[in-house]
């Protein structure tokens, strides 16, 4: 087996140390080891930044064990002296039974590396990392505000109001104007619904039923500490919004291209800015990113026979927003991102046509950001362009199936469908998913396929 790196150091870290091997070769083809035990407070890790420096280590790799690996990482990453890093999932570093304690871990993590059988994780730089930090924070407190509307809801059914059954959003300027009002003390329906806004006065009349409810002082008190609550909420979310708006500044560009995509908003943009970072560089292609964020199908296969092809764990934020654009892009009209939906769903079902579409989304974002392109709507009609002739045929099987007969053909004038000219910067696979800049490492040769012009005159 190839050695790749004479001197190397591997880590076991945990909460309270972290075991460190340096393993090196010497002459004669053996090789020797040192190891050490450190804390985990500042001045510990600076301690041990400072002995590997002394012992001329520069390539060091360590398990992702929740968050504690992080303070070791941010501490060696600082300084003069780089260290090549290298975090590694626990799972392909596993210790064979009986043989586990902290320093035969480091040991072994140390080995590997010295062999180049370790893989990387993706770790963006720090910048990047306060981004995320702040995309995946406003997850959270979004999800608060969702818990919060959810009780607020329960506690109106209580007491036999009915804001839902009417209101399509309870925390709406109307149903927060109305909610406001129910706890000042108000139990007047007729009132409460002079209150509504909007679409909502068209509904008055089922209004003034539903908010007549037997309320008390313990309901009023709970619903007032719920809109405390929801308000504090909102602001959070503000101030996120606000520093996130400051710390992407530099990378408005890249936003404003991300939100021309179908489904994908100043939000969504935000994330994924956040989660990928603007150097596509640790992915080689959009397959690559798409298994990185788990949006591929599983890979197992023993014996001839192929097993479960569920979707691997990934990047869960990313691969959230990306299902949850996918699902907006289903329903935006005359939309290359819906028509490919419909076409999914048909043959595999709802969900699985959303994950079809954000590993498409995927694919889009990754191109983009790499070459800094636009993106190109290629319309709803997509799939129906590319092979009109086989269009046609269906759609006179859809038609004799339901008793009509018909007989089509070209009119005059028109030879056949034009289709827009494929760049020379484009691939053909490439092309047909609406991708002008070829997204392959490697240029295939391109082969001419012949088009009819005509359809037959007679009936199909």
């Amino acid at each position: 087996m190839k050695l790749l790196y004479r001197r190397c150091a591997g880590m076991d870290v945990h909460k309270k140390s972290v075991s460190v091997c340096i393993r090196r070769r010497i002459a004669g083809g053996h090789f020797e080891v040192e190891e050490a035990i450190f804390g985990t407070f500042t001045q510990d890790l600076e301690r041990l930044r400072q002995w590997l420096k002394e012992r001329g280590v520069r390539q060091v790799a360590m398990e992702s064990t929740g968050v504690y690996w992080m303070p070791v990482w941010n501490v060696l990453e600082r300084g003069k002296h780089k260290f090549e890093l290298t975090l590694v999932n626990p799972a392909t570093v596993r210790a064979l039974q009986g043989q586990k304690t902290d320093r035969i871990d480091a040991r072994r993590i140390a080995e590997y590396l010295q062999y180049g059988l370790l893989r990387g994780s993706f770790i963006p730089p720090k910048p990047v990392r306060q981004m995320r930090e702040l995309t995946r924070m406003r997850v959270h407190i979004q999800q608060d505000r969702n818990r919060v509307i959810n009780r607020i809801g329960r506690l109106l059914e209580t007491a036999n109001i009915k804001l839902g059954s009417v209101a399509s959003s309870i925390a709406g300027k109307s149903g927060r104007a109305i909610l406001k009002r129910l706890a000042e003390g108000s139990q007047q329906p007729e009132a409460l619904a002079k209150l509504a806004l909007g679409r909502l006065k068209e509904k008055t009349p089922e209004l003034i039923p539903a908010l007549d409810g037997r309320t008390d002082v313990h309901f009023r008190w709970i619903l007032s500490r719920l809109l405390i609550k929801l308000d504090w909420l909102d602001a959070e979310l503000a101030g996120i919004d606000a520093r996130l708006c400051e710390q992407m500044a530099s990378h408005e560009d890249v936003l404003r291209r991300l939100c021309t995509i179908p489904g994908v908003e100043m939000t969504t943009a935000r994330v994924l800015v956040a989660e990928l970072g603007t150097d596509m560089a640790p992915f080689p292609d959009a397959a690559h990113a798409a298994s990185w964020a788990g949006l591929c199908p599983g890979n197992s296969e023993s014996a001839g026979k192929r097993f479960s092809g569920r979707t691997r764990k990934g990047d869960r934020y990313l691969r959230r927003i990306l299902v949850q654009s996918a699902w907006a892009a289903a329903r935006t009209r005359d939309c290359f991102l819906a028509a490919l939906f419909h076409r999914v769903a048909h043959r595999r079902g709802l969900k699985k046509a959303a994950v079809a579409v954000a590993h498409r989304i995927l694919t889009i974002v990754w191109s983009m950001i790499r070459n800094g392109s636009e993106y190109q709507e290629r319309g709803g009609d997509h799939f129906d362009r590319l092979h009109p002739e086989r269009t046609a045929r269906k759609l006179l099987r859809r038609l004799e199936r339901i008793g009509f007969e018909v007989a089509i053909k070209r009119p005059l004038g028109r030879p056949g469908i034009a289709k827009a000219p494929m760049p020379s910067t484009s691939c053909r696979k490439c092309w047909n998913i609406g991708i002008t800049d070829c997204i392959h490492l490697i240029k295939r040769p391109r082969k001419t396929t012949a088009i009819s012009n005509a359809l037959s005159d007679s009936a199909v």
